[in-house]
């Protein structure tokens, strides 16, 4: 295999080209809408929503309540996972991608707009519920169309870079959601729980307005308007993705259970981390700038774990971030027990950045590149959003709920390990498909 090498002081605007840029930017700002949503959707299940939809004399109730309706959201992902899929490998990435984005405006602007339990009654957890669903919905099919789309645009040896930076993405939608709710928490206790903590959900629209500009200007990828083309002219009918998912159901399975450790790695981090450092006394602010932190680096630190795995192998790269995240989690808790600010940010630093970005800035590229063109969307979806819904989805609450039982973080750095050791394993065993691992990129996935 010929190695490639890297072009040493060529700016990145010439060596991508303008259609490249174009897919980079349209796929990333569906990932910040993503990542925003539920960031943000995190933070007030910890911080703002057990007073205002789950008002209860224990203060553990309303939490483990509010982070049940954090979960209720993901139970439609993966429905939206296929729902998506199907529409992106049979009709384009394109329409799949604006279907969802124009979804995840509306849905988390709606959440805002609720009125409280004390207002409405057993109405404002249901609304909440109900707008959850459907933001989990059209966020089921984000993940799949833009990754796809961004890395069958990537030239060979630099897929792990572009799909990497749309984490890049959701390292801004961290920044801007503890960047929001800071701002807004910053004044009066009875504004922010009132009025302060809505302003950032109902800045979705505007996110969703900037997405939709951005994705008219995409484009289908080469691989698919061949597929499409070879498809009309010998008039072949178009087959199920889902049914070629299942022939070889192996790498779906397998793509479920690869996802599980970064799937929970950011929500018991810093979701869980959250309402446990304030739980032992740690005032909110310290949480949300700690995110901001957390996310700055993480523009920076997804892209490089992509450029290692181009260099190293996808495998390799995923492993060491689920070894990592299970051996650097309970250093990071008990940094959160100091109730000392840096101490906190540098915990959520170890626990997340490091190991955390690692799986996410790896995963997406190499779920794309386990499934076949016409079945790719899907094939990412069931493996994205499965994980995230049995694995992401339930962390807060279950680790809310084994840190309660026992009066000890440890059992959740078990659940931690355990998950990540899972990861380990199904990762080892994936399988590729044959051209990407001698596509002539630097070195092979393997």
């Amino acid at each position: 295999m010929t190695e490639t090498k890297h072009m040493q002081g060529t700016s990145w605007k010439t060596t991508t080209s303008a259609k490249q840029r174009r897919t980079i930017a349209g796929g990333a700002i569906g990932t910040l809408m993503e990542y925003f949503d539920y960031y943000l959707y995190g933070l007030a299940s910890a911080t703002v929503f057990p007073a205002v939809f789950f008002p209860e004399d224990n203060p553990v109730v309303g939490t483990l309540s509010s982070f049940a309706s954090f979960a209720f959201g993901f139970l439609l992902r993966p429905v939206g996972g296929l729902v998506f899929g199907h529409i992106g490998d049979r009709v384009g990435r394109k329409t799949t991608l604006m279907i969802t984005v124009i979804g995840m405006g509306i849905s988390t602007a709606a959440i805002g707009l609720i009125p409280s339990a004390s207002a409405i009654g057993i109405a404002a957890p249901i609304l909440l519920l109900l707008f959850r669903m459907f933001q989990g919905l059209f966020v089921g099919g984000e993940m799949g169309g833009a990754a796809t789309l961004v890395v069958e645009h990537a030239p060979a040896g630099r897929r792990g870079l572009y799909g990497a930076l749309l984490i890049s993405g959701a390292g801004i939608a961290n920044v801007a959601s503890a960047g929001l709710m800071a701002a807004f928490g910053a004044g009066s206790h009875s504004f922010f729980i009132t009025w302060g903590w809505r302003i950032p959900f109902v800045f979705a629209l505007v996110l969703a307005i900037v997405a939709i500009v951005l994705r008219s200007k995409l484009e289908e990828s080469d691989e698919f308007k061949e597929l499409a083309a070879t498809r009309t002219l010998k008039r072949e009918p178009r087959k199920s993705p889902l049914k070629e998912i299942f022939r070889h159901p192996k790498n779906a399975i397998l793509g479920i259970l690869i996802g599980l450790p970064q799937s929970i790695a950011g929500y018991i981090v810093l979701t869980f981390g959250l309402a446990y450092m304030v739980s032992k006394g740690t005032q909110a602010q310290v949480g949300f700038i700690g995110t901001m932190i957390v996310g700055v680096l993480q523009i920076f630190a997804a892209p490089m774990w992509g450029s290692l795995s181009d260099r190293f192998g996808r495998r390799k790269i995923y492993i060491i971030g689920c070894i990592g995240f299970a051996l650097l989690i309970y250093p990071a808790l008990a940094l959160y027990g100091t109730q000392t600010a840096i101490l906190i940010w540098l915990g959520m630093i170890i626990g997340f950045v490091i190991p955390g970005v690692a799986m996410q800035g790896t995963l997406q590229t190499m779920l794309v590149e386990m499934f076949d063109v016409e079945a790719r969307t899907t094939g990412v979806n069931i493996g994205y959003q499965i994980s995230n819904t049995i694995g992401g989805g339930f962390a807060p609450l279950i680790a809310t709920a084994l840190a309660a039982a026992f009066g000890s973080v440890w059992p959740v750095v078990i659940y931690a390990a355990v998950i990540a050791l899972v990861g380990v394993i199904a990762t080892a065993y994936a399988s590729f498909r044959p051209d990407v691992e001698n596509a002539g990129r630097l070195h092979p996935i393997t």
